[in-house]
């Protein structure tokens, strides 16, 4: 294309006819503004694969305009007459709606523009008819126009209204080909490779690269129907399920070119760390606060409260209740940062609609199909390791898609192939493959089936620690905390997993030496593991305390987070090591974010409660944390002022010489004190 698509971003809603406005400007600006646009349109190459003659045909009558709107700026003078002014105002949004049509038809889905074939055409026609009414009353006498100009303003205005809908017989011959694939895919017959090798030809799908591309703009498509057009997103569920068959059969498994400039999907898109999901560690869509003040995927969390959790996965405490309350803020956020990126982003109640659309026989068939084509190329004896790099990663894709298509490559009996590409001599020679494995392995334990179907695969669990442990990347390090992560959320896992070492100390290094987002990974699953009463001794073991306190000054809220869950859970041993940590905490307490705040003035109850005057007097002894427990009080939350109010009591007991241990949220009034607040 003479103007390159990245100049024309693809639009989530395509503007409506009556979205485009006549501008009012002085009569020369209207015609050079008229000339502008019609020389934008003029440089515009046709569609080359479908609507190649609609396209066309506009494109030329934008280049006959562009003579006439040339001449008309030669004028000295130009005046035009109120009805003039009219036409030209509305010859101006005819030209912007003729431009946006081919850009869209340019950037859009290839078979989605086929799917729409007549609605396509009639678009083009209506278009040329609009032309046609205004190039009727078009001033020709009044402008003073040259004979050339005007036999050429005749000439447009002849083919205008000689034009009729038109649909390419090669075009809706594609769209029945196209079409009989689908059905023949939804009645469980495999397509035959070479004619989808013609089709996909036909429409200029022609490598790997281009049907990834195709992918992307069906997804988008997808987000720019309306909630209530469930029919239109099934049939572009189905396409994606066909290119993405297609893909794998005809241009083989493959990873993305670095070289090839693409849109990130929010899997790959650098997530802000409080726009993740606890539980998923995927972008939120619809982010909901549970009873302890924590924000979750609506998704998730519901799938955790109803397999029969009653606390609150990143804090530990028991719900009071159930109810979920919508995040709007940070739901409203979380949109504009996916514009910012160009991500699509679902609004409440359309993904769960999408996610219904998906289990369509055809979409499900097109994904057993591509599955059983990828596991048997894994399974293949003389597959060299590049090849498995191609196969695993476009399963990793897949797993990432939707619950169904996790569940078909757990029941393809994918997850012993995937072990094989877990051990150190596989990252060292091709980190790339062992990043896709472990990463695979992640996306399938989003399935609550596929986490009992990983641990219970012989291999799998020891492979996933040795990643932990030596990984050859930290990405492949990270993702392998992350599926330790997942696994967690099955209570005899949890179990299981925090009674091996290996897994602490992993999860302990990692924490300590590797980047951010590893880190944030590493913790969320330390987190976990600390919920269970009977690993905490083997975390302090581990070193949790000093590693928590390490960690609060540049990840203070998951350090302190962890550290309330030991010192809760861990007795006197935790209350002991946690010495370290009292005015580390104290500094949280003044500088912290509301939540950090909120996890570590419940952290130092519970350690002032239990852990003596020796500790309480370690408290006392920081500069104006009287203040900073005032402050508290009156701008926390309700459990941050619940807590800073028992704080303040065992302070205040404690110098008055009384027993420490109060209950939460007993106020007190006293006077002096031998803690000075500073002026």
């Amino acid at each position: 294309m003479a103007i390159s698509p990245k100049a024309f971003p693809p639009r989530k809603r395509r503007p409506s006819a009556g979205s485009f406005l006549s501008p009012k400007l002085s009569d020369k600006n209207l015609v050079q503004s008229l000339h502008l646009l019609s020389q934008e349109i003029s440089t515009l190459k046709p569609l080359q694969f479908l609507h190649k003659r609609n396209s066309l045909s506009l494109i030329r009558k934008s280049k006959l305009l562009q003579i006439l709107f040339e001449e008309l700026l030669r004028f000295p003078v130009l005046v035009l007459s109120p009805s003039a002014t009219l036409c030209f105002e509305e010859l101006h949004v005819v030209l912007q709606r003729v431009k946006t049509l081919i850009e869209d038809c340019s950037n859009c889905s290839k078979m989605w523009l086929l799917s729409q074939t007549q609605t396509v055409s009639n678009n083009f026609h209506e278009l040329t008819v609009e032309l046609s009414t205004l190039l009727d009353i078009f001033p020709l006498k009044e402008l003073d126009l040259n004979d050339d100009i005007q036999e050429l303003v005749v000439l447009i205005r002849k083919q205008c209204s000689n034009n009729k809908p038109y649909v390419d017989p090669r075009d809706d011959e594609v769209k029945r080909a196209v079409f009989g694939l689908l059905d023949s895919i939804k009645s469980e017959i495999v397509p035959e490779q070479s004619k989808l090798a013609e089709i996909f030809s036909k429409l200029g799908l022609r490598d790997a690269s281009s049907c990834r591309e195709e992918i992307e703009n069906l997804e988008e498509e997808i987000q720019s129907q309306s909630q209530s057009d469930e029919i239109s997103k099934s049939e572009a569920i189905s396409l994606i399920g066909l290119v993405r068959y297609a893909k794998c059969v005809l241009f083989g498994a493959s990873t993305p070119d670095p070289d090839t400039p693409r849109r990130k999907p929010p899997c790959e898109a650098a997530i802000p760390p409080d726009f993740r999901c606890p539980i998923s560690l995927d972008l939120m869509r619809d982010p909901v606060v549970v009873a302890t003040g924590q924000t979750y995927d609506r998704d998730s969390i519901k799938l955790w409260i109803e397999s029969g959790h009653a606390t609150c996965p990143k804090t530990g405490q028991t719900l009071a209740h159930t109810e979920l309350v919508p995040n709007l803020g940070l739901k409203n956020l979380i949109a504009m940062w996916c514009r910012e990126q160009k991500i699509p982003f679902e609004a409440t109640g359309s993904k769960v609609k999408v996610n219904r659309v998906r289990t369509n026989k055809t979409a499900l068939e097109a994904v057993r199909m591509t599955v059983s084509f990828l596991v048997n190329k894994l399974s293949a004896s003389e597959e060299s390791m590049e090849a498995a790099t191609g196969v695993v990663y476009e399963l990793r894709v897949l797993a990432k898609t939707d619950h169904d298509s996790r569940a078909c490559i757990a029941e393809a009996e994918a997850i012993p192939l995937l072990v094989r590409y877990l051990g150190s001599d596989v990252g060292l020679k091709h980190s790339n493959l062992q990043v896709n494995a472990v990463t695979t392995l992640l996306n399938l334990s989003i399935l609550e089936e596929n986490k009992t179907r990983i641990m219970e695969t012989d291999g799998a669990l020891n492979g996933i620690i040795e990643v932990l442990r030596s990984g050859a990347t930290w990405e492949a390090r990270g993702n392998a905390a992350a599926t330790i992560f997942s696994l967690t959320g099955v209570h005899a896992h949890r179990k299981k997993l925090g009674r091996k070492t290996r897994v602490i100390k992993g999860l302990m290094e990692l924490a300590k030496e590797g980047p951010t987002s590893s880190r944030r990974d590493a913790l969320a699953a330390i987190l976990n593991l600390a919920g269970e009463r009977e690993i905490i001794g083997k975390l302090i073991e581990g070193g949790v305390v000093q590693m928590s306190v390490e960690l609060m000054d540049r990840l203070p809220e998951e350090a302190v987070t962890i550290l309330e869950s030991v010192v809760k859970r861990g007795g006197f041993i935790a209350i002991a090591a946690a010495y370290s940590a009292v005015k580390k905490l104290g500094m949280v307490l003044r500088d912290g974010s509301e939540r950090a705040q909120e996890s570590a003035a419940a952290t130092l109850v519970t350690i002032c409660r239990k852990g003596g005057l020796e500790l309480v007097t370690e408290l006392a002894s920081m500069p104006g944390i009287e203040r900073t427990i005032w402050e508290l009080m009156a701008t926390g939350t309700m459990r941050s002022r619940r807590k800073a109010s028992t704080l303040l009591r065992i302070l205040r007991r404690w110098s008055a010489g009384l027993d420490v241990d109060v209950m939460d949220g007993h106020t007190t009034t006293v006077t002096s004190s031998r803690i000075a607040v500073p002026s």
